[in-house]
């Protein structure tokens, strides 16, 4: 069915940053005393979820906020180096164009997403959801569809990652998870209730409910 409201997650999403993740992780490991990532570890690491990683590194909860934030600034400082996926900048416009209502929840901070997404993009959406914890989308999900008078049933949320999938499901939307992102496309596809996206065409034409040939 074609959905009234998309609500994106960002990086990995939107924005290819997973090369500068995997850039600057290490670094952070040594600030916050994590193990740092092997480049043998990653395809590994791509299939886990949120709790699973944490739990492989360690990690209390309460040093994600901290580890958040600094990626963040350290993005701020770099922003250059962040794109968005090619196709990206024509789905956001033609869903806009077709009527769809747009919205964006992520981690990250507007200010950085508003400036790789630059000042056309940027102005098509209608809600930023931004700063949200590691396993706080499930709010601003809400946030988001009461701000565009839309029904979960009339909403689809799109990620890379199985806590977005997991917030979409307390909030009973739809899910669409993208192929090019953080989490492997098979661990996606193994959840019956993942759209799987292979292409930013094809994710506008199932979007959009256009007949598949």
């Amino acid at each position: 069915m074609p959905y009234k409201l998309v609500i994106f997650d960002f990086d990995g999403t939107l924005a290819d940053s997973f090369p500068y993740f995997l850039r600057t992780v290490n670094t952070l490991a040594l600030t916050y005393k994590f193990p740092v990532i092997q480049p043998e570890d990653v395809d590994h690491l791509r299939g886990m979820d949120a709790r699973q990683m944490m739990k492989r590194a360690k990690l209390p909860a309460w040093k994600m906020p901290l580890i958040a934030r600094s990626f963040i600034r350290l993005m701020a400082r770099d922003i250059d180096q962040i794109q968005l996926f090619e196709g990206i900048p024509v789905v956001l416009h033609q869903l806009a164009e077709q009527g769809v209502r747009l919205a964006i929840v992520s981690s990250n901070s507007e200010a950085n997403i508003r400036r790789v997404l630059g000042p056309a993009c940027a102005s098509l959406i209608s809600y930023y959801g931004c700063g949200a914890s590691l396993f706080g989308k499930r709010r601003k999900f809400t946030k988001a569809m009461k701000r565009n008078g839309v029904l979960a049933h009339e909403t689809i949320c799109i990620g890379d990652e199985l806590r977005d999938l997991e917030a979409a499901r307390q909030v009973a939307t739809a899910f669409g998870g993208v192929a090019w992102g953080y989490t492997r496309a098979d661990v996606l596809a193994s959840h019956p209730d993942v759209t799987l996206f292979h292409t930013s065409t094809d994710l506008l034409q199932k979007v959009l409910g256009v007949p598949q040939p």
